[in-house]
């Protein structure tokens, strides 16, 4: 009985100091980081496909690429994290990756 109630009163004050923490306002700020993507045919209907999930800081960040790197990648997107990409629109988000984010080899 003893034992249940140190447990409960641990818990309780650990718990409850997080109530009483000092969040004074410190001028700390998030700067927002735009990616901006090329100019190009298929530019939205990607930018709408894989914004949905992450930024596109993290296609850019994959650096210049082959055609088949950039079809694995969206392949793992949709396979693996359920990317709202439809079969019918693959080759348009390829496309556009590889022509604007290509390294001109299509292996």
């Amino acid at each position: 009985m003893i034992q249940r109630f140190k447990r409960a009163l641990l818990i309780l004050c650990l718990t409850g100091t997080a109530l009483f923490a000092a969040t004074e306002n410190r001028g700390i700020s998030i700067p927002y980081v735009a990616f901006p993507m090329k100019e190009g045919k298929g530019m939205y209907s990607t930018k709408g496909k894989c914004n949905m999930c992450h930024s596109w800081g993290y296609t850019i960040n994959q650096g210049p690429q082959s055609k088949k790197f950039w079809h694995e990648k969206v392949i793992k997107m949709i396979t693996v994290f359920h990317a709202p990409i439809k079969p019918e629109d693959i080759d348009e988000v390829v496309e556009y990756l590889y022509e604007n984010y290509g390294n001109g080899k299509e292996e």
